[in-house]
């Protein structure tokens, strides 16, 4: 993502329409149509205002503990009509559950807390974490 890591900032995803031109750019650049967003961390300052103004081009959502989640009230979570797996480490006790207290109005969603993990919890436990991500994705099929 721009301005993460060693990627140079981008002035056009300096606000939350500009991060979903970009993310929608992404995606059609890439012939990518109908994917399942997966958002660790900061990554949810590009998707979930890409959830809530393009949520049309998703199948599924996949939010690891994002950031942002209060920026947006239980009424607009509640029109995001997408399969949502709501993912967080048990040791991740600041922006996991933080998360869970705005995502959960999402109608479509499921929680799985993966255990033994902090906040980036793919990483802690790889296997749990493809296994309940695979498993997702299987009934998105």
């Amino acid at each position: 993502m721009p301005g993460y890591g060693n990627s140079p900032p981008l002035e056009t995803v300096a606000t939350a329409w500009g991060r979903v031109a970009f993310l929608d750019h992404v995606l059609q650049e890439l012939g990518i149509w109908k994917p399942v967003l997966i958002s660790p961390s900061m990554s949810g300052r590009f998707a979930l205002p890409f959830i809530m103004l393009r949520g049309d081009r998703l199948s599924g959502f996949v939010p690891i503990a994002p950031v942002g989640t209060k920026e947006y009230s239980a009424e607009q979570y509640q029109h995001v009509q997408m399969p949502t797996l709501i993912l967080y480490g048990d040791r991740d006790t600041g922006l996991g559950p933080q998360a869970l207290q705005s995502l959960r109005h999402l109608p479509v969603h499921r929680v799985a807390v993966m255990p033994d993990a902090g906040h980036a919890c793919y990483l802690d436990q790889p296997e749990d974490f493809h296994r309940v991500l695979l498993g997702f994705l299987r009934q998105l099929e």
